[in-house]
């Protein structure tokens, strides 16, 4: 049986997210505290790409499990 959404594996969706949220969150942490342990120098615009990787990740990672492992399957 299909749902308002179609055919939507949730679970899997939650995991997911989830999962790529953290390595997003991970990716840019370590690539910040690395470029800083090394003493590097960033350009601009590749500080702002491992900050927004951040960000997002951690967006990522609070919201799909209450997107796709609470709100969406209540809505079915």
């Amino acid at each position: 049986m299909t749902g308002r959404y179609g055919d939507l594996d949730y679970p899997t969706l939650a995991k997911r997210g989830t999962l790529l949220g953290f390595g997003l969150f991970a990716l840019g942490a370590l690539g910040e505290l690395a470029s800083h342990a090394l003493g590097m120098q960033l350009p601009a615009w590749e500080a702002t790409l491992l900050f927004d990787a951040e960000v997002l990740g951690v967006a990522l990672f609070l919201l799909s499990p209450l997107v796709f492992g609470v709100l969406l399957p209540l809505t079915e």
